[in-house]
C-alpha cells in the first residue's frame, strides 16, 4: 500500500461524536492504494457542504437560479437558506451528533436536495435511497446503516412504518401522520454554523446492490465530492450559464454528482423532472433550454426515436453511464445534435466516473481514458495485467477508492493488490483507450439499472406457487438486457399467460418495479444445480 493511503484515512480529529461508520470501515491493510492526490489538495477540516453551498454567497451566486422543479426554481440564497433551517430542525428537534446516520427517501426535487445539505452541514451521514424500494429492499439498509432519523417525501413514507422504530418527518404535505418537516423548518433562523468537520470525515453511504442482493456500503468523505467535480472538469468543461438536467435519482451517486455536485461547484443550475421517462426528459431540455444532460444511453435513444423528436439543439454536454453506450447511439445522437456523448464508466465504490472522454476525444464504443490522477489496466484471474486487445478484468486506482462499511470479505474481493476490481470485462487497446465487454458477475444492466439475479429469484420465490427460480439477463436491443426468469411451479399450480402476469405483478409489488423479469419462462424440469445445490445460472444462459 502507498505512503498516500494516510492521508485518506480519518484522523483522531475527527467531527464525528457517533463514529459508528469510520468504526465499521474496513481495515487499513484492505484498503485500495491511493494516488494522485497531489491534483486534488483541499483543507485538512472542510464540510463539504460549505464548499458547495455557503461559499457560494461569497463569490456571488446568491442570487443566481440554484435548483429547480417545474416553473419552481429556488436561487442559491434561497437553498442555503432553507438547507440552514433544516440542520437546525435536525440538531433542535431530533438531537443529532455528528457521525449519525439520516435516511433519505424522495424523489430529486430543491427540498430533497436542501435535505442533503443540511445532513452534511451538522456532520452527519446522507443514506439517501431510491424511491421505488419497497419495504424488503428498505429494511436491509436499515440494518446497514442504523439512521437516527428519515427524512421523506410525503406519500412515500408508508414503507418506513414497519421497517424501523426510527423517527420520520415529511415534507410535501400535511396529510401524513409523521412530523411536517417544512413546518418545523419555518420555524427556524436561516443561519446555522455548520460542523468543522475532517476532509475525511464520512459524509454518505451510497448503496449499490451486490450479486446476492444484500446491500453494500460504500463509505464516502466530505473531499471525495470535491474530488469527483474537480477530476471530471476537464472533460465535462461547464460552466455557471449552463443548465443540468437529468434522470438519475440522487441515490444513484451518478445522479449525485451529475445534478448537484458538478453544477454546484461552478455556479450552474439544475432543473429537474417532473415526471419520469425519457419523453419528458427531452421536452424539459426543449423548453428550459437545457446544456448539460446526464442519463443513460437507452434514454438517449428513445428520445432520437420518439414519433415526436423534441428540440435538443441547447445541448452542448451529454453525459452516458450505467450501461454500454451502443456506437450506433453514440452516431445517431451527434448526426441529430453536432454533439458527441460523453459515455464514462464509474462506479459506487469510487463514488463517479473515473473513465471518460469528450469531443474529438471521444471515440464510437469507447469509454474513453482515465481521468486525471486515476489509472486503469485490464487483469486476468491472478490480478497480471493482459496485452492490449485482450479482454480481461478492468482494475483502477486513484484519489478515490472502494471503502465498504461492515464488510471486509467483498472488500477484500473488490480490492486486490491495491487496487479496484470494478466487476466489468473490457480490452484495452494500444492507445490507451477501454472498450467495455460485459459485466462479469450475474448482475444485469438493464437501462442504467443494476439489477441483482437473486434478490429477484428471492421475490419470485416468495409467491405461493413458486417452487424454483432462476434469474438471468439477456441481450435487448432497448434496455441492453432485460430480466428473464425461469419458474417451477408447485402442484397443482399449472403454467399459463395469466400466472405469468401474476408472478410479474408479485415481483413489481414486493421489489422496485424495475427488476420484475419481463421474460417469464415455465419449466417442466428442476432448474440445473451444482452438486452442493447452488444453482447454476450458465446454464439457464446456455
Amino acid at each position: 500500500m502507498s505512503d498516500s493511503t494516510s492521508s485518506a484515512i480519518p484522523s483522531n480529529n475527527t467531527a464525528h461524536v457517533d463514529t459508528f461508520v469510520i468504526d465499521g470501515m474496513p481495515a487499513r491493510e484492505n484498503w485500495p492504494d491511493f494516488i494522485g492526490q497531489d491534483l486534488y489538495s483541499y483543507p485538512e477540516r472542510l464540510n463539504a457542504a460549505t464548499e458547495l453551498l455557503d461559499t457560494a454567497i461569497d463569490r456571488g451566486w446568491g442570487d443566481r437560479p440554484c435548483m429547480g422543479i417545474g416553473d419552481s426554481m429556488w436561487t442559491y440564497a434561497e437553498l442555503l437558506a432553507w438547507s440552514n433551517r433544516l440542520a437546525n430542525v435536525l440538531i433542535d428537534d431530533y438531537g443529532l451528533a455528528p457521525g449519525n446516520r439520516v435516511l433519505l427517501r424522495g424523489p430529486n426535487t430543491p427540498w430533497m436536495i436542501a435535505a442533503w445539505f443540511a445532513i452534511l452541514k451538522t456532520g452527519c451521514v446522507a443514506v439517501a435511497t431510491m424511491p421505488m424500494l419497497r419495504e424488503p429492499e428498505l429494511i436491509k439498509i436499515y440494518k446497514k446503516s442504523s439512521p437516527a432519523l428519515a427524512l421523506c417525501q410525503a406519500g412515500m413514507e408508508q414503507p418506513l412504518t414497519t421497517v424501523a422504530d426510527t423517527p420520520v418527518s415529511c415534507w410535501g404535505s400535511e396529510e401524513t401522520e409523521f412530523a411536517d418537516l417544512i413546518a418545523q423548518a419555518e420555524a427556524k433562523p436561516d443561519t446555522f454554523t455548520n460542523v468543522d468537520t475532517l476532509a475525511s470525515d464520512p459524509v454518505l453511504l451510497g448503496f449499490t446492490s451486490g450479486t446476492t442482493g444484500d446491500p453494500k456500503a460504500t463509505v464516502h468523505f466530505h473531499r471525495d465530492l470535491l474530488i469527483i467535480a474537480d477530476a471530471i472538469a476537464p472533460v465535462l468543461q461547464a460552466n455557471a450559464n449552463d443548465i443540468f438536467v437529468g434522470s438519475p435519482p440522487i441515490a444513484f451517486t451518478f445522479g449525485l454528482g451529475g445534478l448537484v455536485v458538478f453544477p454546484m461547484r461552478v455556479g450552474a443550475s439544475t432543473i429537474f423532472s417532473e415526471a419520469p421517462g425519457p419523453g419528458p426528459l427531452a421536452k424539459l431540455i426543449a423548453k428550459k433550454e437545457a446544456t448539460v444532460v446526464f442519463t443513460a444511453p437507452t434514454a438517449y435513444r428513445m428520445m432520437l426515436e420518439a414519433d415526436e423528436p423534441a428540440d435538443l439543439s441547447s445541448i452542448r454536454r451529454a453525459v452516458s453511464a450505467g450501461e454500454t453506450l451502443p456506437a450506433s447511439v453514440f452516431e445517431a445522437f451527434e448526426a441529430r445534435t453536432g454533439v458527441r456523448l460523453i459515455d464514462g464508466i464509474g462506479a459506487t465504490e469510487l463514488l463517479h466516473i473515473f473513465i471518460a472522454a469528450a469531443d474529438e476525444n471521444c471515440r464510437p464504443g469507447s469509454t474513453g481514458v482515465p481521468l486525471p490522477g486515476y489509472e486503469a489496466r485490464v487483469v486476468d484471474d491472478d490480478g497480471k495485467p493482459v496485452e492490449d486487445g485482450t479482454v480481461g478484468k478492468l482494475a483502477v486506482r486513484g484519489p478515490l477508492g472502494c471503502r465498504y462499511l461492515d464488510d471486509e470479505e467483498r472488500q477484500s474481493v473488490y480490492v486486490r493488490d491495491g487496487w479496484n476490481l470494478t466487476g466489468d470485462a473490457y480490452i484495452r487497446q494500444a492507445d490507451g483507450y477501454y472498450y467495455y465487454q460485459a459485466r462479469t458477475d450475474d448482475m444485469i444492466i438493464s437501462s442504467g439499472y443494476n439489477i441483482a439475479a437473486p434478490e429477484v429469484e428471492q421475490a419470485l420465490l416468495l409467491h405461493p406457487a413458486v417452487a424454483e427460480a432462476g434469474v438471468i439477463g439477456v441481450p435487448d436491443s432497448n434496455r441492453g438486457s432485460v430480466v428473464k426468469a425461469f419458474v417451477c411451479l408447485h402442484e397443482p399450480s399449472t403454467a399459463s399467460d395469466d400466472l405469468a402476469a401474476e408472478l410479474k405483478a408479485f415481483v413489481k409489488a414486493t421489489i422496485a418495479p424495475y427488476k420484475y423479469p419481463r421474460i417469464l419462462v415455465f419449466s417442466t424440469d428442476p432448474l440445473p444445480k451444482t452438486q452442493t445445490g447452488k444453482l447454476q445460472r450458465h446454464a439457464l444462459k446456455d
